[in-house]
């Protein structure tokens, strides 16, 4: 028998603590717990953040970090497209024609989309298009108009399109050379709404439906397919239709969640093929179907969208099969506010923040601190106010600005400076105004936007002023004249999104990024929507909560911004408005109190960007 060392390259060691980096495959000995460990396998699903449109029937493609959804019921038909980055999912070019239910298969950026539906009803689509990154072109269509859930594989240039439906079930295939679709192999069943993995010319296809009612039923049956012809292979142990499939090849196949008859049940079971047989492992978080995925291996899969029963939703979920184990990013409850209120100004990071002012409704100058469990109210603002600028560090705060509850003093031009035990008053903005936003420290600090209200006529301003930690001096102005927008970032590298303006519509999506001197404008973000914050830095920004047009409706939308584009990321647990943020927080270690919901809120939440630590598992020799 071989030994351990000549089969692994190395010997299993004797150590006091487990190694803080293991590699796959080491083994050792911890001898303060007495226990042979290593690194073990371990397969799951984990939350991730949400399409940006709840939908149904996707069409997918790319792998886990570079995945695309195409089309899809709202339940109305659509043409949108999102791109997933692997932490979220930002918009990309629309289709040319709007549908769901067809194939799919390739990359990101070379995706392939043939066939599908489209109502009125009875209207199956042959059109073809091309994904090349950015937009789509149209290509030569298939030759059998159909729809065929889930189905679908190979690249842009060598695809392949088995079963489907177009009025009845059809068994036939058509292959794709890049520029022209000619007939395959026939599919042993007529069957609809199957699922698809591998290549061209090394196909695996899975599950799927026989109608008519009342020999409907959902088959178990696969199939894989030598670039010719077809031939029956093993059954899942779960038959059903409408899955999510993918896999690298014909001996590497996945399959999760799906739809069953005659139980007419949704399910969550996951199974992975090995070329022999099918084998049942962790099941998805959420049991669904009409979702398909062609996003990922057996090892790194992504499912996205669908419907739990008649009801579109926006759910994702990575399946990982690896020796690390993954924790999605997610909001999680935290300390409670003392005061509950809106409109509240704030900064510091995660575990060390500030909370000052805020509306109750009425105006308040109550100041509390985080340590990251608990707050503690402290000294009061000297003037109290809502809707206040706020920046800086738990110890070194600034705040300017405000909204006060007094007749014709609406818009403040105050400036407050906070040294850790006491607020003490420094000098006025040249322009008073509230709901402005604010970037930088106690010494360099930055505010722009914000609105003045004086007793003739409303004033939305795009002002910007920097402060030197005494006075402050203008800077260059906002491209676009806002107020309740985010900010966050240094002085001489901020950023603002979001927020009111005049003019229709009322909200914006619009980013702009300072250098110092002057804004530009950015990407746009997803969702658009005013009385939001956020917290991190120019290119590392998380941005939540807020208002929706047309209003007062609620958001818990998260998006991260990465210095050029937007995506979404896990929403709060509680959709509020008017929040306070740790402004110097991280886009993996954000912090949000507070808000309206749409009365005065005390909770907090916080967030957590994913994380991977090693699975160290115990074994033993029998």
């Amino acid at each position: 028998m071989a030994a351990y060392k000549d089969l692994v390259g190395q010997k299993i060691t004797k150590v006091t603590s487990n190694p803080s980096e293991p590699k796959t495959g080491q083994m050792w000995y911890n001898s303060t717990d007495g226990k042979l460990r290593g690194l073990g396998i371990v397969s799951a699903w984990a939350s991730a953040s949400s399409l940006a449109t709840a939908k149904h029937s996707v069409m997918g493609s790319g792998t886990q970090t570079a995945a695309l959804a195409a089309g899809g019921a709202t339940p109305t038909y659509t043409n949108a497209t999102e791109e997933y980055n692997g932490s979220g999912w930002s918009g990309g070019g629309n289709m040319g024609t709007a549908r769901g239910a067809g194939g799919s298969c390739g990359t990101q950026t070379a995706t392939l989309i043939f066939g599908g539906y489209y109502t009125p009803p009875g209207s199956y689509k042959t059109e073809t298009e091309l994904y090349n990154g950015t937009s789509w072109a149209e290509q030569p269509d298939i030759s059998t108009a159909r729809y065929n859930q889930g189905n679908g594989v190979g690249t842009s240039t060598a695809a392949l399109y088995f079963g489907g439906y177009n009025g009845s079930n059809v068994n036939n295939t058509e292959e794709y050379n890049g520029s022209s679709w000619t007939a395959g192999g026939v599919y042993p069943t007529t069957a609809r709404d199957l699922g698809g993995a591998g290549t061209q010319t090394a196909a695996l296809g899975m599950g799927g439906y026989t109608p008519p009612a009342p020999g409907s039923k959902t088959l178990g049956l696969s199939c894989t397919y030598d670039g010719s012809s077809w031939s029956s292979g093993p059954t899942m142990n779960t038959g059903r239709s409408q899955l999510a499939c993918g896999g690298s090849s014909q001996t590497a196949g996945i399959g999760a969640g799906g739809y069953r008859t005659p139980t007419t049940a949704v399910t969550n079971v996951t199974e992975t093929f090995d070329g022999t047989s099918f084998t049942e492992t962790a099941d998805l978080a959420t049991a669904r179907r009409t979702y398909g995925a062609r996003s990922g291996t057996t090892s790194a899969f992504l499912a996205f969208g669908g419907s739990t029963d008649s009801t579109p939703v926006s759910l994702t979920e990575e399946f990982t099969s690896s020796t690390n184990t993954i924790t999605a990013a997610a909001w999680a409850t935290g300390g409670t506010l003392n005061t509950a209120r809106g409109a509240l100004g704030g900064g510091g990071t995660q575990t060390a923040a500030i909370g000052f002012g805020g509306t109750e409704p009425g105006s308040t100058g109550k100041t509390e601190t985080y340590d990251g469990s608990t707050f503690t109210e402290v000294a009061d603002l000297n003037t109290a106010r809502g809707y206040i600028g706020g920046c800086g560090t738990q110890t070194a705060a600034l705040g300017c600005g405000g909204y006060t509850s007094a007749p014709n003093t609406q818009g403040q031009a105050i400036t407050e400076e906070w040294d850790g035990s006491s607020w003490s008053e420094s000098g006025d903005l040249s322009t008073s105004r509230y709901g402005n936003a604010m970037a930088g420290t106690q010494t360099a600090g930055l505010t722009f936007g914000g609105y003045k209200n004086p007793p003739s006529s409303p004033v939305v301003t795009n002002t910007t002023e920097e402060y030197n930690g005494s006075s402050w001096t203008s800077g260059g102005a906002l491209g676009l004249a806002r107020y309740m927008l985010a900010g966050a970032g240094l002085q001489t590298a901020a950023i603002a999104a979001l927020g009111y303006k005049y003019g229709s519509p009322l909200r914006t999506t619009q980013t702009e990024e300072y250098n110092g001197s002057s804004w530009t404008t950015g990407g746009a973000a997803i969702t658009e929507r005013s009385n939001v914050v956020g917290g991190g830095t120019q290119d590392a920004f998380l941005v939540f909560g807020g208002t929706l047009p047309p209003g007062p409706g609620l958001s818990s939308a998260t998006e991260g911004y990465d210095g050029t584009s937007w995506s979404t990321r896990p929403s709060l647990a509680t959709a509020r408005r008017r929040m306070g943020a740790a402004a110097n927080g991280t886009q993996t270690a954000g912090l949000g109190f507070g808000g309206q919901e749409p009365s005065a809120s005390n909770k907090t939440e916080e967030f957590t960007g994913e994380t991977e630590t090693a699975n160290i598992t115990d074994f033993t020799t029998s």
